[in-house]
C-alpha cells in the first residue's frame, strides 16, 4: 500500500487530497492544527498528526514521528494569504505569512525529502501563479506573491539537493479554487483541482524535477 503525506489537510485542497488518496486505497498521513480537524481526518481513515507549521518544536516532533517512514508522495499544502490590502504590512502580518509559507517549507522539506527519496517518490508544494515574476501583470497581493516566490526558491533548492537522491519535486498553481481562500467566485471545484494535481505529480518523472506547473500541466514562468 503506497503512503501519502499531506501537510495541511484540515480543509480545502489538502483535505480533498487526503480524501481522494484514501478512496484510492492509499495509506494517508495527514496533519492539521485543530482537534476537530484531526478527528475528521481519522474518521476518513487517515493517520492524523497535530502540527502547527509555524512551531519549530512541533515540526521537529513530526520529524521524530516520521523517522524511518517511506513516503511515496508528499504534499506541502499549508499556506496563508495574509492581508487583503496592499498597503504597509505590519510586522505581525509579514511574520505570519512568511513563517507559514516560507520558513515552514525550509524546515519541513529537509525532513520530508529523505523519506520520499527512499522510495524514489514525489514531492508537491502548493505555490501560486501569483508567485510568477516573469508572468506577472498585476501587483495585487504583494506579500502573498513575495512569500510564494520565496517558496518556489525553496522548492527549487530541494529539487537540486534531493533530485539526485531520487525525489522528484514540483511546485504547482492549483487554480482559482473554490475554497475558503479562493472565495465564492472561484472557478475551479476543489475536487477537480486535487484530481489534476495528483495526476500531474504521479506522472512526473525525473526530467520534471524542479518544475513550476499550472494545474492543467502548463509550465509557469518563474
Amino acid at each position: 500500500m503506497p503512503t501519502a503525506l499531506i501537510i495541511g489537510a484540515s480543509r480545502g485542497i489538502g483535505h480533498e487530497l487526503a480524501r481522494q488518496y484514501r478512496l484510492d486505497g492509499w495509506r494517508v498521513i495527514a496533519t492539521a492544527r485543530k482537534q476537530q480537524d484531526l478527528d475528521n481526518l481519522a474518521a476518513m481513515g487517515a493517520e492524523p498528526h497535530a502540527l502547527d507549521v509555524t512551531d519549530a518544536e512541533a515540526i521537529a516532533g513530526l520529524g521524530w514521528k516520521l523517522d524511518d517512514e517511506k513516503i511515496d508522495t508528499a504534499w506541502l499544502v499549508a499556506g496563508l494569504y495574509g492581508p487583503r490590502h496592499d498597503g504597509f504590512p505590519t510586522q505581525q502580518e509579514f511574520d505570519a505569512v512568511m513563517h507559514t509559507n516560507v520558513l515552514a517549507a525550509m524546515r519541513l522539506l529537509p525532513i520530508v525529502a529523505p523519506l520520499v527519496a527512499s522510495t524514489r517518490g514525489k514531492i508537491g508544494v502548493l505555490s501560486s501563479m501569483m508567485a510568477s515574476i516573469g508572468g506577472r501583470t498585476s501587483a495585487g497581493g504583494s506579500l502573498y506573491r513575495a512569500s510564494k516566490a520565496a517558496l518556489n526558491s525553496v522548492l527549487r533548492d530541494t529539487a537540486l539537493t534531493w533530485g539526485p537522491q531520487g525525489a522528484t519535486c514540483l511546485a504547482f498553481h492549483p487554480g482559482w479554487v473554490q475554497t475558503d481562500m479562493g472565495g465564492p467566485s472561484a472557478t475551479v471545484p476543489v475536487e477537480q483541482s486535487a484530481r489534476e494535481l495528483r495526476t500531474l505529480l504521479a506522472n512526473a518523472d525525473a526530467s520534471a524535477n524542479g518544475s513550476f506547473l499550472n494545474h492543467d500541466g502548463a509550465p509557469i514562468p518563474w
